[in-house]
Formats: structure tokens, sequence, C-alpha cells
């Protein structure tokens, strides 16, 4: 089964980008290959409990059974050992991937506290971007009565895209709500005048 917004790129803006761009064929316009979610717990004092929460967490989010990331390198400052655990991902793909998206963009990202969109500055010059998240807490997944510890994460979105236009253009086509950078948060003199 399908989820909408993988329905809803198929039928609709698969055209629209084709239509934009002026591609020539389908296979042309760009997708999202995976969304890869990374977490690191390195610097906390009991590693291991946090990166059972972090997994759990994780595992809760995205519905997928994380996977343990280790340090490259011993760090003596940090008290890091070569090959110790400190961190999960998620991989996701396909119809799991897609269900994850439209979570993150229609429910997750709008109960963040004074959201003005995200950045678009995030690409990274292959057409990928990355979102940094600073709390679980906005996905309702999370039992907010159930967090230890709050947990930051990265959610990396990889496409096909060449350019980072093209990236945004597609992204913003599927739903993400980049910030306006023309428009100025109104100060408080502008606020009671409105």
């Amino acid at each position: 089964m399908e989820s909408e917004l993988q329905i809803e790129f198929k039928t609709q803006i698969v055209a629209r980008l084709k239509e934009k761009h002026g591609y020539k064929n389908i296979h042309e316009v760009p997708k999202v290959v995976k969304v890869v979610i990374n977490t690191s717990v390195g610097s906390a004092p009991d590693v291991k409990d946090a990166l059972e929460i972090a997994k759990s967490e994780l595992a809760a989010i995205t519905g997928q059974k994380p996977v343990e990331t280790t340090s490259k390198t011993s760090i003596s400052n940090f008290k890091l050992r070569k090959n110790q655990a400190i961190g999960a991902k998620v991989t996701l793909r396909g119809r799991v991937m897609y269900e994850f998206l439209e979570r993150l963009i229609r429910t997750a990202l709008p109960r963040i506290r004074d959201f003005r969109g995200v950045s678009a500055r995030a690409f990274d010059g292959r057409g990928n971007y990355t979102l940094g998240v600073k709390d679980q807490s906005i996905f309702p997944e999370i039992d907010l009565d159930r967090i230890k510890r709050n947990i930051g994460f990265d959610v990396t979105i990889v496409t096909t895209a060449k350019t980072n236009q093209e990236a945004k253009n597609l992204l913003t086509e599927i739903g993400m709500p980049f910030a306006d950078r023309n428009l100025k948060p109104k100060g408080p003199a502008e606020e009671k005048a409105a």
C-alpha cells in the first residue's frame, strides 16, 4: 500500500517538475532515493544508556531498527576509544521513506515552537538536503511523559537531482516548508501597529 505522498509524487509532482524544467523523459525528473536519520550520543557521560534510549526513540519514529555507528579514531580528551559505539542511524527507502517524509513535513515540523520554515541553505551542492532536528518530541510517536533525555538528530534527504536548485524545487513540490528569506520577522513595535 503506497502512502499519500508517494501517490501524489507519481501522479502530480512528476508532471509539474517535468513541465517546469523541460525534461523530455520522466526518468530525468529528480526523485528522493533515500532518507538517512542519524544521531550521536558520544559526549554523554553514560554512553551505553544514552545509546539505548536513542536507538529506541529512532525505532519508534521510523518504524525500523537502527544500526549502531562507531568512532573512527581515539580522542583521549573526550574519553573516546576507536570503534566505540557512539551513535545510531536508520536508512529509509521506498514506501517507508515516503511515509516518514509525509509525517515529517505535515505533522512534525509544524509542531516546532515558533516555526518559520527550514533553511534553504542546507544543500550539499549535489542535490542532497540535511535538516537538523533538536528534539525528538515533535514526532507524535514519542510519548512526552517517557522522555528521559533530549535527542537531536540529522535527517539527510538524498535525491537524484544534479543541482541544489533542482533539489529545492523537488522538495518544495513535495511540501518542504522552506523559510522565505525576503520576509523579515516582525519586531515588537511592528506587531503592536498591526
